[in-house]
């Protein structure tokens, strides 16, 4: 079987329409004159850089960490590359630094390589650099990459060859039909890359190469002569970050920026902001091992004790909707059968007070962490949030962290002192996939999970091995038995975004614009 610039085909013919449907139509851009700004002779090498704030600094632009939002959205597919990337619209797969991909055997596939492709550096790249790229992100747990939990902690150890320079091999333990939408995470990078630590500022094959990162102020790239593709419109890109929302809508407004990303309703963007939607999905992950935490009634409480409608309308501007489970429609898995939890405080309040006549420590003190800046109006969903749980009898005490300090209580393995932890997350399934939210979130070893049963570990590695209709039922029952037998998690919102777009600047946002904001999808308008 194989595979060409028409997209994915796999057994899974229900799989393969759901993602063909899993991003929305994008928006059309409106904007208003920005002053000081004349990127039209960019592509000729002149003018302005494009200007892009962002709500914070990248925590590193480590090519394996690409599917963190924070990193993703400098480095995919700007300084770095796949073989294969998912058309947000589609869905379907398409060549990048792969031109062909086929299933020749049952457990073996095999990629074709674009030719002519170098490094910013100018050393080609070869089968050699694509083998040793997809071994350092799946297979190198040593080195503990976001992108070996979230998109091969379930697929098992790889056996990859290059039986030439333009061809790469990929053996998987079990028939593997995402195999190429696994690989299609995976950043390239040169062979002799380190395997032990990760790196700050890569060298890729992208349209651009880091110019400079003065760190707590601007990073700044610029395009390169060698590249194999079309020149992007502007020579360079300069990032800067400002936490408050409003700050970045009014550069954006004031000139001082062509490009804000993830703004609120409210912050002022104007006639520059573009609402569009996107594929993320807000939630409070329990930790389940420490009281009060650890009785699925307290848990059960503090998921009827939040006002998702009151939040989203009051603080998200009535962008987003409710949500039921960590995935959103158009994901294969998607169980349409769940609804959003009913907010009832006397309710939550009655199961505070059975959990405390039988023994629970309820008046222990949890936290409840966020991030910084990782959705609009975050500190004050949460403070809502705290006050409902006061007023059923629980004590929430708010944290909020940068990146690099919230990472540690993301990511496994959690600091050993954390005690009971609510963690504000926000997942975007951007393959289209369950398999790729339930194994890291749900299974007890997943690099995300902090709950989890044996039960529904089996649970999940037969539904990963289902295809077409039964996949779809399998994964949809596995979000019914989280919520029902664990209840890790209280799910607040499948969000939407706005996006700041200057009026000389032209950009349509799509579904994967926050995690990836390709800069030469951006073109000066004449």
């Amino acid at each position: 079987m194989t595979h060409t610039p028409h997209g994915l085909r796999t057994r899974n013919s229900r799989g393969a329409a759901l993602l063909a449907a899993a991003a929305a139509v994008s928006l059309a851009a409106t904007g208003c004159s920005v002053a000081n700004s004349n990127p039209g002779t960019a592509a000729t090498g002149g003018g302005t850089p494009l200007r892009v704030v962002l709500p914070q600094e990248p925590p590193t632009l480590e090519p394996c960490e690409a599917s963190l939002t924070a990193t993703g959205v400098v480095v995919r597919s700007n300084i770095t590359e796949p073989l294969l990337e998912r058309n947000p619209t589609s869905g379907a797969l398409e060549p990048k630094l792969a031109t062909e991909w086929t299933q020749t055997q049952p457990t073996l596939w095999t990629f074709k390589l674009r030719t002519g492709v170098k490094f910013s550096d100018g050393s080609d790249f070869t089968s050699e650099d694509a083998v040793a790229a997809i071994e350092r992100s799946a297979n190198n747990t040593a080195l503990a990459c976001n992108v070996q939990g979230y998109v091969f902690g379930d697929s098992g150890k790889l056996t990859l060859a290059a039986p030439d320079a333009s061809t790469v091999t990929v053996q998987t333990e079990e028939p593997d039909p995402l195999l190429p939408l696994r690989v299609s995470f995976v950043e390239m990078t040169k062979s002799d890359i380190s395997t032990t630590e990760k790196v700050r500022e890569p060298i890729g094959t992208g349209p651009y190469k880091i110019e400079t990162w003065t760190a707590g102020q601007k990073l700044t790239l610029t395009s390169w002569d060698g590249y194999w593709g079309s020149k992007p419109a502007y020579p360079k890109a300069e990032y800067q970050w400002r936490e408050e929302g409003t700050v970045r809508a009014a550069m954006v407004v004031n000139g001082e920026a062509d490009l804000a990303t993830n703004l609120g309703a409210d912050d002022g963007a104007g006639d520059t902001g573009v609402q569009f939607p996107n594929n993320e999905t807000t939630a409070l992950r329990f930790t389940t091992d420490q009281a009060p935490l650890n009785d699925i009634r307290v848990r059960q409480a503090i998921d009827m004790s939040i006002d998702r409608d009151g939040i989203i309308t009051s603080l998200f501007g009535g962008i987003g909707r409710p949500a039921s489970q960590l995935i959103g429609p158009g994901v294969v898995g998607y169980n349409e059968s769940l609804t959003p939890t009913a907010y009832d405080l006397a309710a939550a309040k009655k199961l505070v007070d059975q959990a405390r006549a039988d023994g629970v420590k309820v008046d222990t003190p949890f936290r409840i962490i966020g991030r910084t800046a990782q959705f609009p109006k975050i500190a004050e969903s949460i403070e809502l949030i705290q006050s409902a749980l006061t007023q059923i009898g629980l004590t929430a005490k708010i944290e909020m962290l940068d990146t690099s300090a919230q990472i540690k209580y993301q990511l496994q393995p959690f600091p050993e002192d954390a005690g009971p932890v609510a963690l504000m997350i926000m997942h975007g399934n951007q393959a289209g996939d369950a398999a790729f939210t339930v194994g890291q979130y749900f299974a007890t070893d997943g690099a995300q999970s902090s709950s989890g049963t044996p039960q529904l570990d089996k649970q999940i590695k037969a539904a990963g091995a289902q295809t077409g209709d039964a996949r779809q039922q399998a994964f949809a029952d596995v979000f019914a038995s989280e919520n029902t037998d664990i209840r890790g998690f209280a799910f607040l919102a499948n969000m939407g975004a706005v996006l700041g777009l200057a009026k000389n600047v032209s950009y349509t946002p799509d579904a994967a614009t926050g995690d990836e904001l390709r800069l030469a999808d951006v073109k000066p308008k004449s």
